[in-house]
């Protein structure tokens, strides 16, 4: 297995400018992570200056990067923000390759009011189709996530129901799109989890093992101590021998502490998906 970490629980202080990206890296090599990913917000400039620190610090530390996290909102009514909102998207893919990242993490968009569904769904496709020509010249993969809701966003996504997540991808099945797939957030609107992955399992390129307090809520805790079925998800991933990223989305707001309980947790939790 494959180990990297989204680190929710230290954006505030990475967005802020108390800590720095370079501090995450030093921190997850720390860790014993094999990679750190990076949410697009932790790059307000991008200047070959700073990519090029990053990737000193990445090869100091002999850790690498996984996956780029992007907020992509395809389902914006304005139609010039929803062509800016490509234009974003193409530059944080050139910006990925320039970090060395693998994956790009994308989302259809916000579920802004008055959206109709079937619109919604024809805006995310046309636009992830024009992404993946870009990704696939920059030897990126997407990673559609099963998502809830962006650090920046107003409104949960647009395609936070099951259903319609699943309709993207199916418009889309003719495409090297992957699935970012979430173990916790289908939870939030009672849904099942197991049953969402079995739709999508083969095409699963990272698993991103996040935690809930219970389900119907959307209260992050520290993975393994909530209600999300993390262990029958790695089970049925080991089942197709996944080979691929497995990615902690740590939200527990612990500390130091958070990070590795939940890293220590997906390890033996992984190793024993093996033998159930």
């Amino acid at each position: 297995m494959n180990l990297s970490c989204l680190p929710v629980t230290l954006y505030d202080d990475i967005f802020s400018g108390k800590s720095t990206v370079t501090d995450w890296i030093q921190f997850g090599a720390e860790l014993g992570l094999d990679a750190v990913d990076f949410s697009i917000k932790f790059f307000p400039r991008r200047d070959s200056e700073k990519v090029k620190q990053i990737r000193s610090a990445l090869e100091k530390r002999n850790i690498r990067v996984c996956m780029l996290a992007c907020y992509s909102d395809f389902t914006h009514p304005n139609k010039t923000q929803r062509d800016q909102e490509l234009s974003h998207l193409k530059a944080d893919i050139s910006l990925a390759k320039a970090l060395g990242a693998e994956f790009v993490r994308v989302t259809a968009g916000q579920n802004h009011p008055g959206i109709e569904r079937k619109k919604g769904v024809q805006w995310v496709t046309a636009r992830f189709r024009h992404a993946l020509d870009v990704a696939e010249d920059c030897g990126i993969t997407l990673a559609y996530e099963n998502h809830t809701k962006g650090a920046p966003w107003q409104y949960w996504d647009f395609s936070q129901q099951s259903e319609v997540f699943l309709e993207i991808l199916d418009g889309l099945s003719d495409t090297p799109l992957g699935v970012c797939f979430d173990t916790a957030n289908p939870l939030v609107l009672k849904e099942n989890v197991l049953e969402l992955l079995d739709k999508v399992i083969d095409r699963v390129v990272v698993l991103h093992v996040f935690d809930l307090r219970e389900i119907g809520s959307f209260e992050p805790v520290c993975v393994g101590t909530g209600a999300a079925p993390i262990p029958e998800v790695f089970s049925r991933m080991r089942e197709t021998n996944f080979d691929g990223w497995v990615s902690i989305e740590e939200a527990s707001r612990q500390g130091r502490q958070g990070f590795e309980q939940a890293i220590r947790f997906v390890r033996q939790a992984w190793k024993g998906a093996a033998t159930t």
